[in-house]
C-alpha cells in the first residue's frame, strides 16, 4: 500500500504571492481530501489565508472540500474572482490582445438573430475611492474557457435560441482598454438583453480571472467587493 501520493499544486492571484510559488509538487497520504492537502500547504506557507476566502479545484473543475486527491491529480486553490446543435457557444477566448467586440458581434451573427446585445468591460481611472492608473488581469488559463463553456450551455438551457461569444483580455490594461467583452445575439431583444447581463454576470461570479488594481496609494488584488494590498 503507498504511505504517500504525489499531486500537483497550482496557486493564483494573491495567493500565488503568498505561498511565493506559482506551481509544486507535494506528497499527501492516501485519501487526503482538498482540506487535508490545504492545511498541509498552509504548514509551509503561513502567508495562505484561511479557508473561508479560497475555493479549490481538482483537475480543472471546483470540487468541495471533502473531495479526495489521487496520484497525479492537479489541484488549484482560487481566491475569489473579480467570467446545442445550432452551436449556443460560438467563441470563447482569453487573449492577451485588445479585444473587438465588432469580431464578437460577428460570430453570433445570422440570419435568425433579430437582436444583438453586447457588454464591454472597459478599464476606468477610479475604483473605491482610488486614482487607478492601470490593471493587471491574470486567469487560471485552462480552467477559466472551461468554466465560459459551461456558462455558455447554462445559456443554452434558459434561452434556447441564443448564440453567444465571449472574450477576456489578460495581462497589463490601461485606462480606457476593453478588459470583457460578452456578445449575445437571439430572436427578440428582450431574450438578447437579458441572456447578455445573465452571461456577464456568471463570468464575473465562477471564471477564475483576477484584477490587480495599480492606484496611486498602492496595488490591491481585487477579490469579489474587497481590495487586497499586495505585500
Amino acid at each position: 500500500m503507498a504511505v504517500a501520493i504525489g499531486i500537483r499544486i497550482r496557486f493564483f492571484a494573491r495567493l500565488r504571492e503568498q505561498a511565493g510559488v506559482e506551481t509544486e509538487g507535494i506528497e499527501v497520504a492516501p485519501d487526503s481530501t482538498l482540506t487535508d492537502v490545504y492545511a498541509a500547504l498552509r504548514g509551509k506557507h503561513s502567508a495562505l489565508p484561511e479557508l473561508g476566502s479560497v475555493r479549490a479545484a481538482l483537475n480543472q473543475e471546483f470540487a468541495d472540500w471533502n473531495a479526495t486527491v489521487a496520484e497525479g491529480d492537479e489541484v488549484a486553490f482560487i481566491p475569489p474572482v473579480s467570467g446545442g446543435a445550432h452551436k449556443v457557444g460560438i467563441l470563447f477566448e482569453l487573449t492577451t490582445d485588445p479585444l473587438d467586440a465588432r469580431r464578437l458581434e460577428a460570430a453570433v451573427a445570422h440570419a435568425g438573430a433579430g437582436a444583438i446585445c453586447t457588454f464591454t468591460g472597459i478599464v476606468r481611472d477610479n475604483s473605491r475611492g482610488r486614482s487607478v492608473t492601470e490593471l493587471d488581469y491574470e486567469a487560471y488559463g485552462e480552467m477559466a474557457v472551461a468554466e465560459m463553456r459551461k456558462i455558455g450551455d447554462e445559456i443554452a438551457l434558459r434561452w434556447p435560441e441564443a448564440r453567444v461569444a465571449m472574450a477576456h483580455r489578460t495581462g497589463k490594461l490601461q485606462i480606457g482598454d476593453a478588459s470583457v467583452v460578452v456578445s449575445v445575439s437571439c430572436p427578440h431583444r428582450a431574450e438578447a438583453i437579458e441572456a447578455c447581463r445573465w452571461g456577464i454576470d456568471r463570468l464575473k461570479e465562477s471564471v477564475p480571472i483576477w484584477k490587480k488594481e495599480h492606484a496611486a496609494d498602492g496595488t490591491f488584488w481585487i477579490e469579489g467587493d474587497e481590495a487586497k494590498p499586495v505585500a
